[in-house]
């Protein structure tokens, strides 16, 4: 008696599923990377080579562009809008830092208005933002 064997298939792998799965994981990870924390503004920082001081927990961030815009918390004001938001923190300013980060290119005199502006607020600690020195 002759009995037909059956013709074995070659087993392989299915591979339209693997691809799709890699692709998810390729677009998760895209969108879930977290970046650093970088304002839409352009300041270029001025560079020193003093020491960094460390961050406090509470800081109020203000930036100053080349071309004398005022900035609070990426939104721009004027002079005289910093001055009332800043006059509403209250008790608040004697433990906050106000951080400022103002451009290499910004007018002195406005920096100082600046910081006049947080010490009449009552703010007690201020930082002046720099970038760190390249050795030439």
């Amino acid at each position: 008696m002759g009995f037909r064997r059956k013709r074995r298939e070659d087993i392989r792998p299915e591979l339209t599923p693997m691809v799709d799965v890699v692709f998810l994981l390729l677009i998760f990870f895209m969108i879930s990377t977290t970046f650093v924390e970088q304002p839409g503004i352009s300041v270029k920082l001025p560079e020193s080579t003093s020491q960094q001081v460390e961050r406090e927990p509470e800081e109020i961030k203000v930036y100053l562009d080349e071309k004398g815009q005022i900035y609070l918390k990426e939104e721009p004001v004027s002079l005289g809008q910093l001055q009332s938001r800043l006059a509403d923190m209250g008790d608040k300013a004697s433990t906050t830092t106000f951080f400022l980060m103002a451009d290499a290119e910004a007018r002195h005199g406005q920096v100082v208005r600046i910081m006049d502006a947080a010490k009449e607020a009552g703010f007690l600690k201020l930082a002046v933002a720099t970038e760190k020195k390249t050795s030439q």
